[in-house]
């Protein structure tokens, strides 16, 4: 059974491919992602990686977590799920709702006052 692995306080230089080197020792990496800013593509600092088999995620676990890695203390753990979380802090979601576009009458329109 695969395992993913959560990476943190990555160097910003570290892509994907480096990520994959660096846990290759351990046993066969299904995947690996840097995580990156989606405006400026630039890496977040922190990455996940998937291995083949629980042994082989425990033993990078051990060997990898509070190392030191181009100058930064790697944080390895296992990864968990991401919690379910509503859209906005009221939770619920704004949606669109329908346009209210071209109905309201220019102002100066002649219409009387409402008082």
């Amino acid at each position: 059974m695969s395992v993913k692995l959560y990476v943190g306080n990555l160097p910003y230089s570290v892509t994907s491919e480096d990520l994959e080197d660096l846990f290759r020792p351990f046993g066969p990496v299904l995947s690996s992602h840097v995580i990156t800013d989606r405006i400026t593509g630039r890496s977040r600092g922190f990455g996940f990686v998937e291995l083949a088999s629980a042994e082989a995620a425990e033993a990078a676990i051990n060997q990898l977590n509070q190392r030191e890695y181009e100058g930064r203390t790697l944080i390895v753990n296992e990864a968990r799920p991401r919690p379910e979380r509503p859209s906005n802090q009221f939770g619920y979601d704004r949606g669109g709702g329908p346009s209210r576009g071209g109905r309201r009458p220019p102002r100066g329109s002649g219409r009387s006052p409402r008082w």
